[in-house]
This record gives structure tokens, sequence and C-alpha cells, in this order.
């Protein structure tokens, strides 16, 4: 199948029982068992859930994966991932990261003696310079959070290559309609489903994708273990938002792409960042790894002072001042004050993240509504 029948086809059957076209939402926590031991493939509901299972299907169809797996949300997603790992293991991840999967490794997991480096990927050899003989996962983020940094997937993977290293891909902001992970090598593909695989605002959820069922299974019984398990509406609604991920994130990318555009020329702005700028610095591998640049638009002040940003967020009106992204409406957010307000000031200020610098997540509305939206805000 092709990516567009995929989302709507991929992995999904019909209930058997009804002929539903659409998986029912499997309300119960247990099945009944003809005989001790004797089921229908289902026997609780931490372990398996019909609608769950189905989102799962689509999840590995979508992403070429083994095996899906859906979480109550991104992070207990990447919680599970850590979990795979053993005090002393070293993980080297992608210094410009999401201020959540920070806090969690920085917060939580060293403490049970898991050792982090965070490097800059730009230069894939800067990965190899850390690598060690305890290393056992590399965590890439891409485009990264928020500053839409690229990372070379397969250079990475190559790097990894015959190392005993795992490489797991963020793929939050991308998706797979832009690009797939596993395609590239990658073993793990990560997903806050909360956001595009939704994309309406109205669920919290996470997924994993593994590139071989083995490793499928390991992260399986970690979920089954830990019980951060996504629950059956829930799942439904990931579902339900999966199958319009196609359509959606064209009109992300196009919008996203017009608001970049607008934002270049405006006198009060001093730098846009987006993969399909060709002022981006990594422009050339946004087209060789991407099919459409996103949704995702962050840029700063010519003034450089947090008051302007924070001015014009209060001003905002089709977009919305809040926290998140990847649903159909449009969004603003302030990284420093917000989002990434977990990340300690000076290394925000060593990454970049300035207190002048506004992410949007740009919506699926007209875009000569946003760009006007944006003008009145800047005035």
């Amino acid at each position: 199948m092709n990516f567009n029948t995929k989302v709507i086809h991929g992995g999904q059957h019909h209930e058997s029982a009804t002929g539903s076209v659409n998986v029912p939402v499997f309300l119960t926590s247990t099945f009944a068992q003809k005989s001790p031991g004797i089921h229908s493939g289902y026997e609780y509901s931490r372990a398996a859930n019909p609608t769950r299972q189905a989102l799962e299907d689509s999840l590995a169809s979508i992403e070429n994966g083994a095996r899906g797996l859906a979480f109550g949300s991104g992070l207990a997603a990447i919680d599970c991932v850590l979990k795979l790992l053993n005090p002393g293991d070293e993980v080297i991840a992608v210094d410009d990261l999401y201020g959540g999967t920070y806090r969690m490794f920085t917060r939580l997991f060293e403490k049970y003696q898991l050792k982090f480096t965070f490097v800059n990927f730009d230069d894939a050899s800067k990965i190899a310079d850390v690598i060690t003989d305890k290393t056992k996962l590399i965590w890439v983020e891409t485009p990264t959070n928020p500053l839409m940094k690229l990372v070379d997937i397969k250079a990475v993977v190559d790097i990894a290559k015959g190392k005993d290293i795992l490489v797991a891909v963020d793929n939050t902001f991308a998706t797979p309609y832009i690009q797939r992970p596993i395609d590239l090598g990658a073993d793990i593909v990560m997903h806050s489903a909360t956001k595009y695989l939704g994309g309406h605002s109205d669920v919290i959820a996470g997924a994993l994708i593994a590139k071989d069922a083995e490793l499928g299974e390991k992260l399986h019984f970690i979920q089954f273990a830990s019980g951060g398990i996504l629950g059956p509406h829930d799942s439904y609604l990931v579902l339900r938002g999966i199958k319009t991920l196609a359509l959606r994130m064209q009109r992300h990318s196009d919008n996203g792409l017009a608001v970049a555009k607008y934002l270049e020329t405006h006198p009060a702005v001093d730098k846009v960042i987006y993969p399909g700028l060709e002022s981006h610095p990594q422009y050339a591998l946004a087209k060789s790894q991407m099919k459409e640049s996103g949704g995702m638009v962050s840029f700063t002040f010519k003034s450089g002072k947090k008051e302007d940003a924070i001015k014009f967020l209060e001003k905002v009106r089709v977009f919305t001042l809040a926290e998140s992204l990847g649903g159909v409406e449009s969004l603003a957010n302030h990284p420093a004050l917000m989002t990434h307000a977990s990340i300690p000031a000076e290394k925000r200020a060593e990454l970049g993240i300035t207190d002048d610098l506004v992410r949007l997540s740009v919506g699926i509305e007209d875009a000569e509504d946003l760009i006007a939206d944006l003008e009145k805000a800047f005035s």
C-alpha cells in the first residue's frame, strides 16, 4: 500500500462479529475464557485490548515497523525505551531536546545510574567521538524542538552499526508522512501521539514502533509490566486522527511554508527557523530526508527583547497562546517560559533558546487569515 492508503487500511480489519467498518471502543478490563488459559487472544486489557491493538497495528504499518505500541503519553513511551537499559549504560542524545525529555533523562533516570551525554548532532562525527563500550542508546529528535535542527538519521545509524547500540528517533514533528526513520535504519521510532497523529488537541497519547519483532516483544513486556498503556477510547481517537494524517500534514506543511516566508520579510523579525526555507542551514538535508517541511516554525525578534515576544503572544487571536502543537488549530508558544522552562536558563542560552524566541504550530486554517493575525500581533 502507498501511504495515503495505509493510514486508512494499514493493519486494519473489519470487526469480525458485526462487520463494523470502524473498530469499536472495547470498554472492558477483562475477557471471558472458554477454559483456563484458553481464550480468544485477549485476557486482560493491560496486556492487550482490541481497540488499542487496532491502533498499534496501524502505527506499525505507517512507520514500516514490525510492532507498534500505544502509551498513555509520549513521555510514558520514552520511559519504556529507557527501561531497556541497565545501570551503568550510557545514552547519547541530541542537545536540543524537548524539555520534558531532558527533564526525564536528567532528573529521573540519572539517579538510576544511567549516564546521558548531550551532543550537537549537526556533525555526526561528534557522536563517534563520545561513544564508549557502555553506550547502548542514541536518542535522536529531528526536527528538534524548538530550534528545528535536523539530524541525518542515516549517518547516525551508520555510526552505531555493529556496536550493539540502539538508535531511537523522536518523529513527532515530522510524522511518518514526512519521514520514516525505520526505512533509514533506526531501531525505534517514538511519537507524542498527542500531537499530529491524534491531530485534534483532544487526547494525550504516546507511541513506539520497533523495527523488528524481537525488540517489539521486549518493549511490550516493559509496557505490560509497567502499565503505561493507552485506554481504549483514547486509542480510538488517535486511530481516527491517523486516517486524515496525510491530508492534514500536507496542509500543515503548505501553511508552514507560507507563514515562514511571510516572517522572513517582516522588519521586526530577526531569524526564521524552518526546514523548508533556503536560509535554513540544513536545507539540503531537509530536501533529501523529508517529503515536506511540516508545520513548526520558530523565530526571533530583531530587538532581542523578551518583552516584544510576550507582547506579540498576548495579541494573537487566530493563533492560540498555548502549550502543545500538532492540532488542526494554530498555536503560539514561548519556549523559555512554557515548554522548555524545565531546562536551566544557562543551558537554554547555550543552545540558543533565547527569551525572544517564539514557536508557532501552524494549523490548517486559511493561510491568509493566519498571516493577517500575525500582522496584527506585530503592530
